[in-house]
């Protein structure tokens, strides 16, 4: 199955490794975590809006840091929406 995290960009949920609060979650290592993840250049910008939260996934054997202006209560339905279909 797959996680709709906005605008047309979608992962599979068995890649995903985490959700996370921007919000809540801004401290140094965050703001060092989402830099690096800008130089190496797998963050990957869902929307230019202002973002809620980041996603964290294996696409493609690779890290990928999606920056989403989707709350993250949201695409935490989303995931459990999708465990519901698997039952």
């Amino acid at each position: 199955m797959y996680i709709h995290l906005g605008s047309d960009t979608v992962i599979r949920d068995s890649d995903l490794i985490g959700i996370f609060d921007i919000e809540t979650s801004v401290n140094a290592d965050t703001r060092e975590y989402l830099a690096a993840s800008g130089r190496r250049k797998t963050a990957v910008y869902v929307s230019y809006d202002m973002p809620k939260a980041y996603v964290t996934a294996i696409t493609d054997g690779r890290e990928r840091v999606y920056i989403t202006n989707v709350s993250p209560a949201t695409l935490k339905k989303r995931t459990a929406d999708i465990n519901t279909f698997n039952t």
